[in-house]
């Protein structure tokens, strides 16, 4: 389940190959073995980032967000400008312990041992409906997570959306049941 924008046919193709194009591989970082997809090329693009963050946030209001939620970190440097451009709330979901005052946490389950995110208590609220971005959907862990954490506040989830998915890994597998038939938007899936 894959949800696209309402645009021009093409568009999204286009979209597609200017945000590939903007992404570098990079061989065995951080160990080796592991090909990093590194978005930095495409963040200093003011093109491909005006792009993305317009793709972002119209995928936001077709889903009715009245919040973004970002993940620390690289969810942050996407989430926020698509929270200005959408005219919504931005709030950054962080690693446990690196927010002030009172807060709600997610544990979830990694590859080896378990990890905590955190969100302020106040954020959200029950009239909230939010989309959750992110820039890499790969085992799905954290994005799941988040879903179940939005939940637990008492808001909505109306979507997540990446830059891109990593489809050799069950991250799609891992979050569309949590979704509950909320849309999910990839813009590039390698």
């Amino acid at each position: 389940m894959t949800a696209v924008s309402s645009v021009r046919p093409g568009a999204a193709e286009e979209l597609a190959g200017l945000l590939r194009g903007r992404i570098r591989d990079v061989p065995d970082y951080p160990k080796p073995g592991i090909l990093f997809k590194d978005i930095t090329p495409l963040l200093a693009d003011p093109e491909a980032f005006g792009a993305l963050t317009e793709a972002l946030a119209a995928f936001c209001k077709e889903a009715g967000a009245t919040k973004v939620v970002g993940l620390e970190a690289r969810g942050f440097i996407l989430a926020a400008p698509v929270a200005v451009r959408a005219g919504i709330g931005f709030v950054p979901v962080r690693k446990a312990g690196k927010l002030p005052g009172a807060t709600l946490s997610q544990t979830y389950d990694l590859e080896y041992g378990s990890a905590e995110i955190e969100i302020h208590a106040e954020d959200l609220t029950a009239e909230d409906r939010v989309v959750v971005i992110d820039d890499v959907l790969a085992t799905g862990g954290t994005a799941e997570a988040s879903l179940r954490l939005i939940r637990r506040s008492g808001a909505r989830v109306a979507g997540l959306a990446v830059l891109m998915e990593l489809e050799f890994l069950p991250g799609r597998d891992r979050v569309l049941p949590e979704l509950a038939g909320a849309p999910y938007q990839a813009l590039i899936t390698v």
